[in-house]
């Protein structure tokens, strides 16, 4: 077994949902991999990795915080991203909206605005495997009250890829 076996990356929800679903199989326990998405000297891994950031990541791993970084995809081409955590459940789950303030996608400041954006709400779960393994589902939702227009550009970012990339470069974080 590799690293991280792509075990489903392909699956796409209903039109209801409006999201997928990529899931990998990890060589480490489920605390650590939750350490991995919330500890911020752990979040390396997440940068594109096609160049060299010098901005710290901000974390704050409670229900409301938010975690903050720079991805780089180019010479040319960098943003703020992260999300505002929804929920912690650690060794087990995060859910969070995706996107920063000032950054991509956009969030808004206020928090009771949040509810109301059009960015994806994203769910890690972490399901424990024998041998110290760990299976992580990640589900990109977009919200319901979105118009055909708006699901078409997400669908035209292809998230899905983005997602299976990034999720690819975890196993060197563990």
């Amino acid at each position: 077994m590799s690293e991280a076996d792509d075990t489903g990356s392909g699956t796409r929800a209903g039109d209801a949902d409006r999201g997928f679903t990529v899931v990998r199989v990890l060589n480490a326990p489920p605390e650590r991999v939750f350490q991995a998405w919330t500890e911020p000297d752990m979040l390396g891994w997440f940068y594109s990795g096609n160049g060299h950031v010098d901005e710290p990541i901000e974390v704050d791993p409670t229900v409301g915080g938010a975690w903050r970084q720079r991805m780089v995809i180019d010479e040319d081409t960098s943003y703020l991203t992260g999300g505002v955590y929804r929920e912690l459940t650690p060794g087990q789950r995060i859910v969070f909206d995706w996107g920063a303030v000032d950054g991509w996608p956009e969030l808004p400041v206020d928090a009771a605005a949040r509810d109301a954006v059009d960015v994806p709400r994203v769910t890690v779960e972490l399901v424990p495997l024998p041998g110290d393994r760990t299976e992580l589902r990640l589900h990109q939702a977009l919200p319901p009250h979105l118009t055909e227009e708006q699901v078409a550009y997400w669908d035209g970012i292809d998230c899905h890829a983005g997602w299976s990339m990034t999720l690819d470069r975890l196993p060197g974080a563990l």
